[in-house]
């Protein structure tokens, strides 16, 4: 590639530097002073933790990977449960009965105050 050409893509996509779009609340944020939200002091590894305990795994009849979705509140309140994509009834059932059960979560913040974000959270099934 010639000098002249690489300085033009680097013109070209300087502008897009820096900046990203945040899912939620519609909004264009420039910084990233997200800070996401907390299960338990951790991220989502303790909520697998969690869901794992939770969860029986008697009432998966399907391998394959279910997904659901949830809004962590400003309040750290698991709402807004959909189950996107399904196996089998028993098994969406059962994902959000856990849901329901789980406790308060840290809310998210951006500048200090808490916000509302949206979880997609996949499960994958594989008989042993």
């Amino acid at each position: 590639m010639t000098k002249r050409f690489l300085i033009f893509i680097g013109l070209l996509f300087l502008p897009f530097i820096g900046t990203a779009q945040i899912e939620g609340e519609d909004e264009v944020y420039l910084s990233g002073d997200r800070i996401e939200a907390k299960f338990r002091g951790g991220g989502l590894e303790k909520f697998d933790e969690f869901v794992n305990n939770v969860f029986d795994y008697r009432k998966v009849t399907k391998e394959g990977t279910m997904v659901a979705t949830f809004t962590i509140d400003v309040e750290g309140n698991v709402t807004g449960i959909k189950i996107v994509q399904m196996l089998d009834v028993e098994s969406a059932k059962e994902m959000i009965r856990v849901l329901k059960l789980c406790p308060k979560w840290e809310p998210a913040k951006r500048g200090g105050k808490p916000i509302s974000i949206e979880i997609k959270y996949p499960m994958n099934f594989r008989r042993k």
